[in-house]
């Protein structure tokens, strides 16, 4: 199994149609002890989902814009867990007007980027007192080497966080730490429904990715994020893996 005896964190799991959810079941059938984060009135649906894992994990309140949980993450995973191996952010947010991007207020930007960028390095951050040499951290993003329709300030937000996992890279390198994405295609996940217009990517993923793409399948994603957890990717950091169908690669 290609995480036998691993310890990971996953964070994002709120629904049965969440990626994250999807990563931490297929990492528990690969031999993986999995300890989910919630937080405020989400702790009960993560909770309800937990129920329907194939092992049910704890749950650790953990939310990224607080200081005082970041700063307490490590002891509470470690009261069900005594290391970590890994840790999948699958975390973002931004509020509606974040969405027009020549109207949108500083304040919905902010909350944008903190929440959906910086909180790749402040979630790892406080992570790494439980992780030893060889830790892999993984991240979900969506492409944002481009501007994409009725994205706006959220795309903003991707391009950051995917050049947090770069920096990150970079510095946890040396320590033996990997840090790399998934682009995962469009799927209608609870952070999907939120996006305005959400159903002009479907249809132009439809049209365009030579292998087809299934908007209510986060199985594909959900494993490529459990292959970058394991040991079959020991040189492999900084990178953007798409799992989206090959959209990528072609044109008009």
């Amino acid at each position: 199994m290609l995480l036998q005896g691993k310890k990971l964190l996953v964070t994002g799991v709120l629904l049965d149609t969440s990626i994250a959810f999807h990563v931490a079941r297929l990492a528990q059938e690969q031999g993986a002890e999995v300890v989910l984060t919630s937080f405020g009135r989400q702790m009960k649906l993560t909770a309800a989902m937990a129920k329907r894992l194939p092992v049910t994990p704890a749950v650790v309140e953990l939310d990224v814009t607080n200081d005082d949980d970041l700063a307490a993450l490590a002891d509470r995973v470690r009261e069900h867990v005594p290391h970590l191996d890994g840790v999948v952010h699958s975390i973002g947010f931004a509020p509606q007007g974040a969405f027009t991007f020549m109207e949108a207020q500083w304040a919905d930007v902010a909350t944008a980027v903190q929440i959906s960028a910086y909180s790749l390095a402040s979630l790892t951050k406080a992570a790494m007192p439980l992780m030893g040499r060889g830790g892999s951290v993984v991240g979900l993003t969506f492409d944002a080497r481009v501007a994409w329709p009725v994205y706006d300030w959220m795309g903003v937000a991707k391009a950051a966080f995917e050049s947090t996992n770069r920096y990150l890279a970079r510095d946890l390198g040396p320590l033996g730490m990997r840090c790399n994405l998934v682009a995962a295609g469009p799927i209608r996940t609870t952070a999907a429904k939120s996006i305005p217009g959400f159903e002009r990517f479907e249809e132009a993923w439809a049209g365009r990715a030579p292998l087809g793409w299934d908007v209510d399948d986060p199985q594909p994603a959900a494993q490529a994020c459990v292959a970058l957890l394991s040991d079959w990717f020991p040189a492999t950091t900084g990178e953007m893996v798409h799992v989206d169908g090959g959209y990528h690669a072609v044109g008009a």
